[in-house]
């Protein structure tokens, strides 16, 4: 009997029959095109594994539908223009693939970034009308003229041609969304032209219903046309988000619009609208972080179904199926999944046959997706095959051996599940009584809760592979004899380290705090402004608590970019937010019983603390690899006990080790 059943009864964009109502989110495919344009054989892969395991609809990542006009590298999207035979050849057989699953698929056209594109990713930096650069202001983008703009229109008309001989079954615009060229056109902020293409919602929106009339008039009335639309910006100001808890006048476009613009395009021919919030000024609601709460787009999607219709597409945290299915018919038509399916690619065929406890969920982190973006293709933190399916999966150990795992943190665990997996005999053990490592206080926010899922998952995978858990085991140098074991790994992951400053008030970290072993009073000072320390500020000050972090750098959160750029605007805004002190190139001097002491430049000042926390990063435990590295056997030396990085890295080098033990 199929769980959730009303996610898997039919629906329709215009005549084409989807199977359920459960559709894969359009992700960016940078740096999965071939040198002539066309999907190479990785992401033809990555798509047709989603097919294989129950999604209804894929719709693609963005396609350039002409390289030319930004200047954008060969390699940098697929393009139906820049070879059409190419691009043809490599879609058409991967359509063929899809739809033996019976899955239909949509492919994703856009026209580019505008001021949207990273510094040195285009080489033509245009607009609508004169702007500066999102990400760095000196850079200015010059207004498209009349020409390129006609240019840009048929390109997507033919691009739809080459499509639908591809074999899609109908083509997404991704014209008003996200701060992107063909939304910077529609939002008066940006686009300040005066001639037919700027003005009033109808003309910014001309270049958008042109594209959709010219589409159906070459492709057929029936050939349907989805559109990307962003009902709302939730910006500020440029380079300004407005938080979901905020009160604050819409700069973008503001919901009344929204509801006026969504009904000129579905008037325009529109079959569908794909429906989410936000520009790249506040980006972070385009692309969630984990700050957000589940179904955070379901409120857009529901003012829409009352104005326009047809059918809603959305996503935004939907991987509760309680919240997916109460979206259904109030707020969407078909609920979509984006990062949910890049974590597990069986994602729907678990959630059909009700195998919740198995499924790994996203941890919104982007640190496998989005914040490898320049450096890497898409892929992602828990799920290390993503994106590489075939040429980076797992296959049988051709020698079967005993396998000690020693320690119980992520990086332990998946070198368990991999590694029985692929048949070997494993056994792990974990000195204390959980497993989990630095996930169980890392996973203590609320906001944070995915990360407890994350160990969840792996206990049942354990459970499911039959592997040995020891907890309660200290392994030591001198009882590691009695495993027998033909390869042994080392995960014992990594201590806080800790500070004691001068003063009265003893120092406490702050995994201390969020387990709950100590509790803090209303007045705190975290000493330290990295992630966690700022997380655990944010944590705090959600409780009433007044916070102020203290941090010896001139910039908390290890600097710009050391985060994916959703996420550190997010948390940089929650931390305003709530009224949490940032202190940067400052230290502590001294602790006193209410207060402590602290230094900036020449200026020593105090502030106000009942509560002292100390979070300023943490300490290989790499003692025991180094007292076992001499032994007979291999030796493995993994997660943070040989380096402490992220949930990511631990991941991924547990899946390199244990994919070719």
């Amino acid at each position: 009997m199929k769980r959730y059943p009303q996610l898997f009864e039919p629906a329709y964009i215009g005549k084409v029959k989807i199977k359920n109502k459960l559709s894969m989110a359009p992700m960016g495919p940078v740096g999965y095109a071939d040198a002539f344009g066309a999907f190479n054989q990785r992401i033809q892969d990555y798509y047709v594994e989603r097919a294989k395991n129950g999604v209804g609809l894929i719709i693609t990542g963005i396609c350039n539908v002409d390289m030319g006009t930004e200047g954008m590298p060969t390699a940098g999207l697929p393009c139906p223009t820049s070879n059409p035979i190419a691009f043809i050849h490599s879609t058409y057989q991967m359509n063929e693939r899809i739809h033996a699953y019976g899955a239909k698929i949509f492919i994703q056209l856009t026209g580019g970034l505008g001021r949207s594109a990273l510094p040195g990713f285009v080489s033509k930096n245009i607009a609508p009308s004169k702007q500066e650069n999102r990400f760095n202001p000196n850079i200015i983008h010059r207004e498209m003229t009349k020409e390129e703009i006609k240019t840009l229109i048929q390109k997507f008309i033919a691009s739809a041609v080459i499509a639908k001989k591809s074999g899609f079954d109908g083509v997404e615009i991704h014209a008003v969304h996200e701060g992107y060229l063909l939304d910077q056109f529609a939002i008066s902020f940006f686009n300040h032209r005066i001639d037919e293409y700027g003005g009033s919602l109808e003309n910014r929106l001309r270049i958008s219903t042109e594209i959709v009339k010219g589409i159906k008039k070459v492709c057929g009335k029936d050939f349907p046309v989805s559109l990307r639309y962003s009902l709302k910006s939730c910006m500020k100001g440029i380079r300004q988000g407005g938080l979901p808890e905020e009160d604050y006048e819409e700069a973008g476009r503001d919901i009344e619009e929204g509801i006026e613009a969504a009904k000129l395009l579905v008037e325009a021919g529109y079959d569908a609208l794909n429906v989410d919030a936000g520009t790249y000024d506040s980006w972070y609601w385009n692309h969630p972080p984990m700050y957000f709460e589940d179904g955070m787009y379901r409120q857009f999607g529901e003012i829409l179904k009352r104005h326009v219709d047809v059918p809603i597409i959305l996503a935004g945290r939907m991987d509760d199926p309680e919240v997916a299915v109460s979206a259904l018919g109030k707020s969407c038509d078909i609920i979509s999944y984006g990062r949910p399916l890049l974590a597990d690619a069986e994602y729907i065929e678990k959630l059909r046959t009700g195998r919740l406890d198995e499924i790994r969920h996203c941890l919104g982190c982007h640190e496998g997706c989005l914040g490898r973006i320049g450096n890497a293709p898409v892929s992602c933190a828990v799920n290390p095959a993503c994106g590489r399916e075939k040429i980076y999966g797992l296959e049988p150990a051709t020698v079967k051996k005993n396998l000690l795992v020693i320690g119980g943190g992520v990086a332990g665990l998946e070198t368990a599940r991999v590694a029985a997996i692929r048949g070997h005999k494993v056994t792990l053990c974990e000195k204390s009584d959980q497993l989990g490592g630095n996930l169980i206080p890392g996973g203590v926010p609320h906001f944070k809760r995915n990360d407890h899922k994350l160990i969840s998952y792996y206990k049942r995978q354990l459970e499911l592979l039959n592997v040995d858990v020891n907890y309660n085991t200290t392994v030591t140098k001198e009882n590691i004899h009695e495993y027998n074991a033909d390869i042994i790994v080392t995960a014992t992951g990594s201590t806080p380290k800790s500070i004691d400053f001068e003063g009265v008030q003893a120092s406490i970290t702050a995994d201390q705090v969020l387990l709950g072993k100590i509790e803090t009073k209303d007045q705190v000072v975290i000493a330290g402004g990295g992630l966690i320390g700022c997380e655990t500020a944010l944590w705090l000050a959600q409780q009433g608590k007044k916070i102020a972090v203290v941090e010896i750098a001139k910039e908390i959160l290890g600097g710009h970019g050391s985060l994916p750029h959703m996420n550190e605007y997010m948390l940089l805004d929650l931390l305003k937010f709530y009224h949490i002190d940032i202190y940067t190139n400052t230290s502590i001097v001294k602790t006193k019983e209410n207060s402590v002491e602290v230094k900036q430049g020449d200026k020593i000042f105090e502030l106000p603390a009942q509560t002292v926390i100390i979070s300023v990063g943490y300490t290989e435990n790499d003692k025991l690899y180094k007292e076992l590295s001499e032994l007979d056997v291999p030796v493995y030396n993994i997660g943070d006990s040989s380096k402490v990085h992220n949930i990511m890295y631990a991941i991924w080098n547990a899946y390199e080790v244990a994919r070719d033990i």
